[in-house]
């Protein structure tokens, strides 16, 4: 009955969303594959993707959380639960789980919304909601929990409470233990009986629910002794309603990647008179780290890449999940009459995206080319904005922003030393020293690479062997023959310096008189 409304409620959000794919994560750390294909066969009823992460056996808690954080910001992964030996369900590796993952509601954060009684915002433990499924009538019963600690005792004691039960709990090896059993009407089991329990300390009727972390382990040794009505083990309702947690919280997924209002929580700003400049205005204000606010605007720790406290990239992977989501406005802010102080086109930008964003809640960004430190040290000054509408902080902006300005200046002045430096050796060596420096011997033994042989190939060389060359061909291969009168890459420098705007090259006692403008 479960699966079969776990399955409707999923074909329902799959007729709505038709590319939604739901996945279900399930991070395994023994070697049990019955309970891998039990989970698998729940998940194709319901129509879910199931994906299992088999650590070796043995594996430390750290290795685990980092796993887990792993997930945690796969953006294609909807929930994640945990197959471990009991050793390794500890607080810190059950609180790795983001709480909007948890579909085994183990974590603080889902517990915590449980016991105040928020169920309709936390999922519960699905060995909690099975062990609950299997009890009816539970007004004033007493129900002892043995073994049953952690968040699945925890939960399942919040939970009888609620149903009118009175709660016991106890250890295999509490000296109260027997008596306990005996006042039961109720015993849930949350570890395996040791052999020195007998079945006979448990009183004729009680009603006996085995949920150890072996969901599925049908090996118990408590008999039919004793008129005591049979056992309940939880397994397979348990996975099943893990499966359930997992169509609940791809429903909550769904709403999350809805187009909403941004939770943003806006700067204060304290104008005063007169105005001070600019610098002073930038350096006055706090800047919000940058991580902070790329979670008030929805966007995941692995959309963005972070550069120091207040600059970060937005990687493109951000088009594809909100590929669905309907596209915005466009606005242009252009000038057509340039001054040599600029005209106000930046300041216009930012002051925009202030007035709709913090005025009048509209989600919104501004988009600015990046400063070039040429004006930003002249005349004209940097392209920040100004005022109360800038960019802060408004140095890092105009001067050096994410460095990208001067990777490619590194990358533009590269590839002008390779041109110089090959039009060089080309004019200083003969065809057979400048193959013998392109296709050495090695160990014996010369040999093509890669991108020689397609050299080769654009040539109209249809050869593999450097051996079998004419001497024609080898002039061919080794020289580009590049025409310095008509063929020009000028190094580059992202700075207005009028005495590099004609330069000379090539001057030094090295470059044997190639010198040239």
């Amino acid at each position: 009955k479960i699966t079969e409304n776990a399955k409707k409620s999923l074909a329902s959000l799959k007729r709505e969303n038709p590319r939604l794919e739901p996945t279900l994560a399930i991070v395994q750390a023994h070697n049990d594959h019955l309970i891998q294909e039990i989970n698998k066969k729940f998940a194709k009823e319901v129509g879910l993707r199931v994906i299992h992460i088999c650590l070796a056996e043995g594996s430390s808690k750290d290795e685990i959380v980092n796993e887990i954080l792993r997930l945690n910001e796969d953006p294609n992964v909807q929930g994640l639960a945990l197959d471990l030996p009991e050793s390794l369900y500890s607080s810190k590796v059950l609180n790795a789980v983001k709480p909007e993952k948890d579909v085994d509601g183990l974590s603080d954060v889902n517990l915590g919304r449980l016991v105040r009684g928020d169920a309709y915002d936390c999922l519960v433990p699905p060995t909690a909601c099975a062990v609950m499924e299997l009890l009816e009538d539970l007004g004033r019963k007493t129900v002892l929990l043995v073994g049953a600690g952690g968040a699945v005792g925890t939960a399942l004691q919040c939970m009888l409470q609620r149903e009118g039960a009175v709660t016991l709990s106890c250890q295999w090896k509490a000296p109260q233990l027997r008596t306990k059993l005996h006042h039961a009407d109720v015993v849930v089991v949350g570890s395996t009986k040791p052999d020195d329990v007998p079945v006979s300390w448990i009183k004729p009727g009680t009603t006996i629910i085995t949920c150890s972390h072996d969901l599925l382990s049908e090996k118990h040794n408590y008999g039919q002794q004793n008129n005591h009505a049979p056992e309940n083990t939880v397994g397979s309702l348990a996975i099943a309603m893990r499966m359930q947690n997992m169509v609940k919280n791809t429903e909550r997924w769904i709403q999350s990647q809805k187009y909403r209002k941004w939770d943003l929580r806006c700067l204060k700003l304290q104008p005063l008179s007169p105005v001070p400049s600019d610098i002073e205005i930038s350096r006055a204000q706090s800047p919000k780290a940058v991580d902070v606010l790329a979670k008030e605007i929805g966007l995941l720790t692995d959309e963005v890449e972070i550069y120091g406290q207040t600059k970060a990239k937005v990687r493109l992977s951000l088009l594809e999940r909100l590929k669905d989501q309907p596209d915005g406005k466009y606005v242009l802010v252009a000038g057509i009459t340039p001054t040599p102080l600029g005209e106000g086109k930046s300041t216009v930008t930012i002051g925009l995206v202030q007035a709709l964003t913090a005025h009048l809640n509209v989600n919104s960004f501004a988009c600015l080319r990046q400063p070039s430190q040429g004006p930003t040290f002249g005349v004209k000054g940097g392209a920040a904005g100004g005022g109360y509408a800038q960019v802060i902080p408004m140095e890092e902006f105009n001067l050096h922003l994410t460095g990208d300005i001067h990777a490619i200046t590194a990358a533009n002045n590269l590839l002008a030393a390779a041109i110089d430096a090959r039009i060089l050796h080309e004019n200083t060596q003969s065809d057979k020293a400048l193959y013998n420096r392109l296709v050495p011997v090695v160990n014996g033994v010369r040999g093509f690479s890669a991108i020689q042989l397609a050299r080769l190939r654009r040539l109209g060389i249809n050869k593999t062997d450097p051996g079998t060359l004419t001497e024609e061909e080898i002039s061919k291969f080794v020289r580009l023959d590049i025409d310095s009168s008509t063929i020009t890459w000028q190094r580059v420098v992202d700075t207005n310096d009028r005495f590099l705007r004609k330069i000379t090259v090539g001057q030094a006692n090295t470059e044997k008189g190639f010198a040239r403008q």
